[in-house]
């Protein structure tokens, strides 16, 4: 502990350092259950859409877009939109909703 006293108490001295990771821990939480439940997923294929279906919640949070609705969204659009223009229906931030 005495070797490594200077990085231990290097978090006082500058404000944006934490003396813990429980933030990067509070994020990673939800991957981490997700991948004990992918061993239920019943299939292979189960487990890799479960894990596509992840990401794109995951960018929902990122661009601060409401999961629900942007789903609902892309169900109502899909049909009718360009196969060759899917990466528009991503929950990116400039992502355009419909009227739902």
């Amino acid at each position: 502990m005495l070797k490594r006293w200077d990085g231990l108490i290097e978090y006082t001295n500058n404000g944006i350092l934490r003396p813990d990771n429980n933030l990067i821990e509070n994020q990673i939480r939800p991957l981490a259950l997700g991948r004990k439940n992918f061993m239920f997923a019943a299939s292979h294929q189960g487990a890799e859409y479960a894990a596509i279906f992840y990401s794109f919640f995951a960018m929902c949070k990122i661009n601060d877009i409401d999961p629900h609705r942007w789903l609902t969204d892309v169900y109502l659009r899909i049909d009718n939109h360009n196969i060759q223009k899917l990466d528009e229906l991503l929950p990116t931030k400039d992502y355009q909703f419909l009227s739902v």
